[in-house]
């Protein structure tokens, strides 16, 4: 086989025996760290015991997850891992129909025979918010970017506390379909304070957001916390370092990936599940921004 220069041919091997050794992974982008540390730890997992990753960018766009997903079809996976729990009506007749076993990332399902490992996005964001109200803080902004259906779930976590504290206010939701970035922060930051009665904090959805409110704050000469307070989610890379450091909800990126990966592997070699959701959960690191 040496001399010959013969490699196996996979697609071959795959239409003979109706299986093949690939894993197709979803994610809606590559340019957060968020999905970069889930899909390392999918690979670390998942290469071990044979298999290779066939990755697919949906953007947030249901229609073209479902047209991914129909394209790693023809490659007959062995098991699929997705973001989350939102689909079109034709992407999850696919999925259904496909046979092949599928474990949803970042979100929890109770429904039966649907596979998940996340967190609640809905408590993390209630966490955060609970946070800022014991800190004695009442004028509390949301700024939200992307607008994907985990932002949403923060968003009602939000709503629900402020609500419950007789606090919401329909004015203080800041949210901007476009994709999320620093400098989007940033224009959060100045049109929220721009806002009267003036804001004491700004609770952003993701830790992009929150760094460019803090720069612009820096611009600005506002003081954080004493002037207003900003708070992100997911903990990504430096916002430790960030001045005054970021407080943030961290999530176990990793850790979803890792058990993913694991869940999908006894899936897909026929072992029994003790469970088909498991929740692990978020920290609330508390640093010097609010």
């Amino acid at each position: 086989a040496d001399k010959l220069g013969y490699m196996p041919d996979p697609a071959a091997r795959a239409l003979a025996s109706q299986r093949s050794k690939h894993v197709a992974v979803l994610i809606p982008m590559l340019s957060n760290a968020l999905f970069v540390d889930l899909l390392e730890a999918v690979q670390r997992t998942l290469h071990p015991a044979g298999y290779q990753t066939l990755i697919g960018i949906t953007h947030y766009n249901a229609l073209e997850e479902e047209q991914l997903l129909r394209e790693q079809m023809l490659h007959r996976p062995a098991g699929i891992l997705v973001t989350g729990l939102e689909r079109s009506e034709a992407t999850r007749k696919l999925l259904d129909k496909s046979g092949v076993p599928c474990v949803h990332l970042m979100e929890l399902s109770s429904q039966p025979g649907l596979h998940s490992v996340g967190l609640s996005q809905t408590e993390a964001g209630a966490a955060m918010t609970r946070h800022l109200l014991a800190r004695g803080y009442r004028r509390i902004a949301f700024g939200a970017a992307q607008l994907d259906p985990r932002t949403l779930q923060r968003l009602a976590g939000w709503r629900r506390e402020l609500t419950a504290a007789g606090l919401h206010d329909k004015t203080l939701e800041w949210l901007n379909p476009a994709p999320s970035s620093l400098a989007m922060g940033g224009q959060l930051f100045e049109q929220i304070m721009r806002q009267q009665p003036a804001v004491d904090a700004i609770f952003f959805c993701n830790d992009d957001l929150a760094q460019g409110a803090l720069l612009a704050a820096l611009r600005l000469g506002l003081r954080v916390p004493e002037q207003v307070a900003i708070a992100g989610f997911n903990d990504l890379t430096g916002s430790d370092q960030m001045l005054p450091p970021l407080t943030t909800v961290r999530t176990p990126r990793a850790r979803i990936g890792e058990a993913a990966a694991q869940m999908l592997l006894r899936l897909m070699t026929g072992q029994a599940l003790e469970t088909s959701s498991i929740d692990l959960g978020y920290e609330l690191v508390e640093r010097g921004s609010t």
